[in-house]
């Protein structure tokens, strides 16, 4: 109970919060929830231009395992926001990154909904969404591109990354948790090992 309690209390404790660094998180993920179509990977690339690059707020190792941690729990990859402003400002900055990403998607999908079923079929809108698709999907690759330069580091990760890859390709039904799971046990087998080695 007051491990669960502590967040909470923490965050009603305003002397305490920083409210320049919340302003800073609220700006910078509502813009990103406004401006990054696609899927959540999709935001990746992005996010990493300004949580890393740009503001300094994590190192390359914290960004890599934040993405992890949205990818290994429940709900969309995007929560990695969350996640991030939890790590820059507690559980004031994971409220404001999560509400900053979300509320503009939402917004932008509830307030045009009525219009894009009324005119979906038009050349014009056909043509934008044919253009986000591309555009996601070229984000989406900048997400491959970088998550894999900050996870393969060594022979066993691109071992994994490429085993992975082929078994993908080989079979397309298979489990990506399957393939999660499998990934998480190897390296908890041989990490023991490379280290005493």
């Amino acid at each position: 109970m007051h491990s669960f309690a502590t967040p909470l209390l923490a965050w009603f404790a305003i002397d305490t919060i920083d409210w320049h660094k919340l302003g800073q998180i609220g700006a910078y993920f509502a813009y990103a929830g406004s401006f990054v179509f696609g899927s959540g990977l999709a935001i990746v690339p992005f996010l990493y231009g300004g949580v890393v690059q740009e503001y300094h707020w994590l190192t390359d190792r914290q960004f890599v395992d934040a993405v992890a941690v949205a990818m290994i729990t429940p709900g969309p990859v995007v929560i990695t926001t969350g996640f991030i402003g939890y790590l820059v400002a507690g559980f004031s900055g994971a409220l404001v990154a999560a509400l900053g990403t979300f509320v503009p998607c939402y917004l932008f999908t509830i307030l045009p909904a009525p219009y894009f079923k009324k005119h979906g079929k038009r050349p014009a809108i056909v043509a934008f969404v044919d253009g986000v698709t591309a555009a996601a999907i070229g984000a989406i690759t900048g997400a491959v591109i970088v998550i894999g330069q900050r996870s393969v580091t060594d022979w066993v990760t691109a071992a994994l990354a490429l085993a992975t890859a082929a078994l993908l390709w080989r079979f397309k039904k298979l489990p990506e948790p399957l393939i999660v799971v499998a990934a998480a046990l190897i390296g908890l087998v041989v990490q023991p090992l490379m280290t005493s080695a």
